[in-house]
């Protein structure tokens, strides 16, 4: 029997796209839903509420292992269980967040794939010099509740002054009227950016925070080209996707009797830049040759 407790809502597209690459990777190891494995989805819609409330269910069922999507919902399982092993994905600073020991030796019931090091948010400041060198502020969308949230706005302020010239200041994604005031009462001056960062309440937001951005004509980046292909700017970040793949992968290996405390938690090793010529245009902005002799997807 496995759990998931996955970090995006059941109607997510992108969430979908996670479930049937998780299950396929599953049916090529042989295990094949409803024949000789259960799987029981919760979907936590990056809800504080639902992440406790379905990690408690899902660890009463009994499983065997647990999958689980993002920061938020591995720690609501480990404040269930300390024993029923996870497989983590979408999760920043493992180690940081007090979930494994170490990356080589969890060490303890969880193990899983880590989806950057902060030092990534670093190259998303870098790309507004590219796309949009003319800004003087830039605005970064965070969740303030969680260690990535705080850890990715620290790497962005480290580098901004002196070399980058530009003012910082913060959103908070914690509800959808919060996310609209502070967008438009930063969008009433000249010369504005968004940086998004990585957290659920963004991911789960991204409409919004896309509508805003074209809205109040700012330059975005974001951290997954699924924002792209949604209508932003331009993204830079891991393929989300095929972490599900590969814990497929470990989640085999624990039901067929290995220890999560031994496998060791692995970094992505594709990274994604995707640029949406569309929105480039309708915000006056002309993307460089360079930027687009790199960029993996081209959206126009």
């Amino acid at each position: 029997r496995v759990g998931v407790l996955e970090s995006r809502a059941a109607d997510d597209p992108e969430g979908q796209a996670r479930r049937a690459v998780f299950l396929e990777g599953l049916q090529e190891l042989g295990w094949t839903d409803g024949r000789n494995v259960r799987i029981d989805y919760r979907w936590a819609a990056a809800d504080v509420d639902r992440n406790r409330k379905y990690a408690a269910e899902l660890v009463a069922l009994a499983p065997d292992v647990i999958l689980a999507s993002a920061s938020a919902s591995v720690a609501a399982l480990r404040q269930t269980t300390r024993t029923v092993p996870i497989v983590f994905v979408n999760v920043i600073d493992p180690v940081g967040a007090g979930l494994v020991a170490s990356l080589a030796r969890p060490g303890g019931s969880a193990t899983g794939f880590t989806l950057f090091e902060y030092s990534l948010s670093g190259k998303w400041l870098g790309l507004f010099k590219e796309i949009a060198p003319n800004l003087t502020r830039i605005a970064i969308v965070r969740d303030p509740a969680t260690s990535a949230g705080i850890g990715q706005f620290a790497v962005i302020q480290a580098m901004a002054p002196p070399s980058f010239g530009v003012e910082l200041s913060l959103i908070d994604v914690r509800d959808p009227g919060e996310i609209e005031r502070d967008v438009a009462a930063f969008a009433r001056e000249s010369n504005g950016g968004l940086i998004v960062t990585a957290s659920s309440g963004a991911v789960v937001h991204r409409e919004l925070i896309i509508m805003l951005a074209a809205r109040h004509r700012l330059p975005a980046v974001y951290p997954f080209r699924y924002f792209v292909t949604s209508g932003g700017l331009i993204s830079y970040g891991p393929d989300t996707i095929d972490q599900f793949r590969q814990a497929a992968g470990y989640v085999d290996r624990i039901l067929k009797g290995e220890k999560a405390a031994d496998l060791p938690v692995q970094a992505p090793t594709k990274y994604e830049l995707a640029i949406n010529l569309k929105t480039a245009k309708a915000l006056g902005l002309t993307v460089p040759p360079s930027l687009l002799a790199r960029t993996d997807e081209v959206i126009e």
